[in-house]
C-alpha cells in the first residue's frame, strides 16, 4: 500500500518536536494567524517582546473603547434631555448606531488577512490609524444620524482589522515561554478599553469622551512606529537580513538568532516545496471537524448575548431600577471583566480549555436564567412591587458573574481554539471567516436585542440566551477536545487524523 504523504504542517510539527528535544525550544510561528502553544524553557531577552506586544495591543485598547462607547453614550443621546448632538436620535436609530461597528468589522476580516500577508503586519496596523481616526472624527463632529452611523461603521472596520492583525503579530514575535502571556494581552487590552469607555464616558461630556477616543489610535501609531516587523513575515518574503535584525531587537544580541532564523527559513522552504491544494486541505476529516468546533464556539460566544449586555449595560441597570446608579454599576462590570480576563490568562494553561469552557457555559446559563427571572417578575408585578425590590441586587450580581464566566472561558478561548485546532494551510481562511461570522452574529444580536425586549419581554430574551448556553455546554462536553499541552500532531490525531501519516513522516526523517 502506498504511503500517505504528510502535509507540510504535519512535517513542520515533527521538525519542531525534534528540535525541541535536541536544541531547545523554537517558536512555532503561523504565517497568517496566531497559534498559542505550550510554553517551553528558552533564552533571550523578554522585555523587548513585552514592549512590542503591548504597543501592538494599544490598537486593541482603541477597539475596546469602540465597543464600550455605546453603553454610556447611546443612553445619553437617545434621551433628549441629555443629548449633546444637534439632532435627535431615536431608540431604533440608537440600536443601529451601536451595532454598525459589527458590520464594519465583518466586512474587513477576510480582506485584512490578505493585506497583512502582502504588505506585512506592521504596515497594515499603522495604516489602520487612518480609518480609526477618521471614524472617530466623524462621530465627534457628527451633524446627522447618518454621519454618526458612518463614523461607527468606519471605526468598526479598523477595530475588526485589529482583531486579526494584533494577535497574529504578538504570536509571531513571541518566544514559546511567553507566547501564552503575549497572546492574552489582546483580550486584556480589549477589556481595559471597554472599562475606559464605561468610566470616562459616564462622567464626561460626549464631546470630550469622543476626543479622548480619537487620541488612542494616534498614540498607538506614534508608539508602534518604532516596533520591529514580524520576523516570520520577513522570512516568508525572502528578507532574511531584516528578519535577523528584527530578532536581535526582540531577543537581544546574546540570543542565538541564527538558529531561530534557520528554523523559520526551514518552515518557509518546506511549505513552498510541498504545496497542498486548498480544497484538499479544507475537506479533510480533521479540517471539517476543526471547522465545526471553531464556528460552533463562535456561535455560542455571540448568542450568549455578551455584546448585547456590554453595549446596553447602562440601559439594563436603568430598566432594572437598580439601587446602584447605572454608571457606577457599569464601571463595576468593567473592572470585573478586566480582572477576570487577567485571571484567565494565568490559568488557561493550567486548568485547560475544556474545563474553562464548560464552567463558562454553565455559569452564563444560570446568570441569564436569573436575569430572566428578575425582568419577568418586573414586567409581571411592576418595578415598585415588594418582590422586585427584594431582589434589586440580582441584576448587578448576575451580570457580574456573567462577565466573570465569559472572560474566563468564552471570551478568549474560542479564538485560541481556532489557532490550535487548525493546521497552517487553512488557518488564515478559518481565522478570517470565523471572525466575519463572529461579527455578523454580534450585529444580529445587538441590533435585535431591544426589539426582542419589546416584542417578547426582557425576561424571555435572557431565557433564550440561557437555553443557547445550555446547548453550548452539551456541545462542549461531547465534541470539543482538550488541547492543553498537546502538540500539533497530537491535536490532529484527536480530531481523527490517521496515525500513519505522522509515522511515515517520522520514518522518512
Amino acid at each position: 500500500m502506498a504511503e500517505k504523504p504528510a502535509t507540510p504542517a504535519e512535517t513542520i510539527g515533527l521538525l519542531e518536536k525534534k528540535q525541541a528535544d535536541g536544541n531547545g525550544a523554537m517558536a512555532e510561528v503561523g504565517v497568517s494567524q496566531a497559534t498559542l502553544v505550550e510554553p517551553r524553557e528558552d533564552t533571550g531577552r523578554k522585555l523587548p517582546q513585552y514592549i512590542a506586544a503591548l504597543s501592538a495591543t494599544l490598537g486593541a485598547l482603541a477597539a475596546g473603547a469602540m465597543l464600550g462607547w455605546s453603553s454610556p453614550v447611546i443612553f445619553k443621546i437617545t434621551h433628549n434631555e441629555t443629548n449633546e448632538y444637534d439632532f435627535d436620535v431615536s431608540s431604533g436609530q440608537g440600536d443601529w448606531v451601536s451595532s454598525l461597528i459589527n458590520l464594519g468589522a465583518a466586512a474587513v476580516c477576510f480582506p485584512i488577512g490578505l493585506i497583512m500577508d502582502a504588505i506585512g503586519r506592521k504596515k497594515t496596523m499603522l495604516l489602520l490609524v487612518l480609518p480609526f481616526t477618521l471614524g472617530w472624527l466623524l462621530i465627534t463632529f457628527a451633524t446627522s444620524v447618518g454621519m454618526l452611523m458612518a463614523g461607527r461603521f468606519i471605526t468598526g472596520v479598523a477595530g475588526g482589522a485589529f482583531c486579526v492583525t494584533a494577535p497574529a503579530y504578538n504570536s509571531e514575535i513571541a518566544q514559546d515561554s511567553i507566547r501564552g502571556t503575549l497572546g492574552s494581552f489582546f483580550q486584556l487590552m480589549i477589556t481595559v478599553g471597554i472599562l475606559f469607555a464605561y468610566a470616562v464616558g459616564s462622567y464626561t461630556s460626549v464631546f470630550v469622551f469622543n476626543i479622548l477616543c480619537t487620541l488612542i489610535p494616534i498614540i498607538f501609531g506614534l508608539v508602534f512606529f518604532f516596533m520591529p516587523e514580524s520576523p516570520s513575515f520577513l522570512v516568508v518574503k525572502g528578507r532574511s537580513d531584516e528578519a535577523k535584525d528584527a530578532l536581535i531587537r526582540l531577543r537581544g544580541r546574546t540570543y542565538d538568532v541564527d538558529s531561530e532564523l534557520q528554523t523559520l527559513q526551514m518552515k518557509a522552504d518546506l511549505a513552498k516545496s510541498q504545496p497542498v491544494s486548498f480544497v484538499s486541505a479544507i475537506t479533510k476529516k480533521t479540517a471539517l471537524k476543526a471547522l465545526l468546533i471553531c464556528y460552533a464556539l463562535m456561535l455560542f460566544q455571540q448568542l450568549s448575548g455578551i455584546n448585547a449586555v456590554i453595549f446596553n449595560t447602562s440601559s439594563i441597570f436603568d430598566s432594572a431600577g437598580a439601587t446602584i446608579p447605572a454608571a457606577v454599576a457599569t464601571i463595576i462590570i468593567g473592572v470585573i471583566q478586566v480582572i477576570a480576563t487577567l485571571t484567565s490568562s494565568l490559568v488557561v494553561d493550567r486548568l485547560g480549555r475544556r474545563v474553562l469552557l464548560l464552567f463558562s457555559a454553565l455559569v452564563m446559563c444560570l446568570c441569564s436564567t436569573a436575569l430572566g427571572v428578575f425582568f419577568f417578575l418586573q414586567d409581571t408585578h411592576g418595578k415598585d412591587s415588594s418582590i422586585v425590590e427584594a431582589i434589586s441586587w440580582l441584576p448587578l450580581l448576575s451580570l457580574s458573574l456573567f462577565i466573570v464566566a465569559f472572560s474566563l472561558g468564552f471570551g478568549p478561548i474560542p479564538w485560541m481554539m481556532a489557532g490550535e485546532l487548525c493546521l497552517i494551510d487553512i488557518k488564515a481562511f478559518v481565522g478570517s471567516t470565523a471572525g466575519t461570522f463572529n461579527w455578523l452574529l454580534s450585529f444580529t444580536v445587538t441590533s435585535t436585542f431591544n426589539f426582542l425586549n419589546t416584542l417578547i419581554g426582557s425576561g424571555q430574551v435572557f431565557w433564550i440566551f440561557a437555553g443557547i448556553m445550555l446547548v453550548g455546554f452539551v456541545f462542549i462536553f461531547f465534541v470539543v477536545p482538550e488541547t492543553k499541552g498537546k502538540s500539533v500532531d497530537e491535536i490532529q490525531l484527536m480530531l481523527g487524523a490517521e496515525p500513519q501519516a505522522v509515522t511515515n513522516t517520522s520514518e522518512k526523517m
